[in-house]
């Protein structure tokens, strides 16, 4: 009798077969559940509802300082974004460049270290020299209220000055107020989308800066994972059929896209599409979305190293410690 499986994953285009039951795993008799919010599958598979999850890594990595982990993780990206473009500031605050962050209050999206924070904290700190302890932080969510997210632990390192926005309030609102001077979320602020002059992003030419970030680094920073659950993990070619099952689901996201490169993506709405996707695919390679630990090391690397820097896990974890050991080799 094939085990049964709990699988809560979002949907993307690259999950899609997945949950329409196109692609299946191999051996398993898997039970698949999306959430209109990615956060509420996190919140799932933390509270046990879930066998095998998709996982914000933050999340996930913070579950290691408890003395018993219930996840391993497999090697499957199903969310990544490029992240300057994920940091905003008060046109009256005088911040013209990443350096001028130091000394200011600044917004993050829901958790002290969420995802997108975790990187741009890094990348201020390697390349500006602007560390989270020379700054003030305010969470909330940035267009809703957004409360504590206390299924998760919420360290924040000695010497940071952290406080959350109080009950009501959004960062958004405070950041066109100027109550905030800058802020770094995942959703963009709606007087942004509303075209509000008092609003910008840091870096307004984001797609050049972050281009040339991959050329310099070949990052294209991961947010979540796919985690499994430890006695899962330990059953032989389990881990694997999962992770073969969620290949086989993004490749036929991407041949569609190759594909229809031949009639210039004439099934999509959106304009001049070829042209983007054409160079997107001369920087980022054949495999723009790759999955497995060698094609990512790096990258997950660099996040375990400013996970650890910013006082978000006790020890700098590595990829052996955190991945399901049979598929390293991926």
């Amino acid at each position: 009798m094939n085990p049964t499986l709990s699988v809560g994953v979002h949907a993307y285009e690259h999950t899609e077969a997945l949950l329409d039951g196109r692609v299946e795993i191999d051996g398993v008799d898997a039970s698949f559940e999306t959430a209109p919010l990615v956060s509420d599958i996190f919140r799932r598979v933390v509270e046990g509802h879930h066998d095998v999850a998709e996982l914000g890594l933050t999340y996930f990595l913070r579950t290691f300082d408890l003395d018993d982990s219930p996840f391993l993780a497999l090697p499957i990206l199903p969310n990544r974004n490029f992240r300057h473009s994920a940091v905003f500031v008060n046109t009256d605050s005088g911040i013209e460049k990443p350096q001028d962050l130091a000394g200011r209050t600044i917004g993050e999206f829901a958790l002290y270290g969420h995802d997108p924070g975790v990187w741009m904290k890094g990348v201020l700190a390697d390349e500006y020299g602007v560390t989270p302890d020379r700054c003030h932080w305010v969470i909330g969510g940035t267009n809703h209220p957004v409360p504590s997210f206390d299924w998760i632990p919420q360290p924040v390192p000695d010497g940071v000055d952290v406080r959350h926005a109080e009950d009501g309030r959004t960062l958004g609102a405070m950041l066109a107020a100027g109550e905030i001077d800058a802020l770094i979320s995942v959703d963009v602020p709606q007087a942004l989308l509303d075209g509000s002059p008092k609003v910008a992003r840091l870096f307004p030419d984001y797609e050049a800066v972050e281009r040339d970030y991959y050329r310099r680094t070949g990052i294209f920073p991961p947010m979540h994972v796919v985690a499994i659950r430890r006695e899962w993990a330990r059953r032989r070619g389990l881990a694997r059929a999962v992770y073969d099952a969620f290949v086989q689901a993004k490749e036929l996201a991407a041949r569609a896209y190759r594909e229809g490169a031949t009639k210039q993506h004439m099934g999509l709405i959106t304009p001049w599409f070829s042209a983007l996707f054409e160079r997107n695919r001369r920087l980022l390679g054949d495999d723009w979305w790759p999955y497995g630990i060698t094609a990512n090391r790096t990258a997950l690397d660099t996040f375990l190293r400013y996970h650890h820097e910013q006082g978000l896990s006790k020890r700098r974890l590595t990829c052996e410690d955190v991945f399901v050991p049979e598929l390293l080799d991926t």
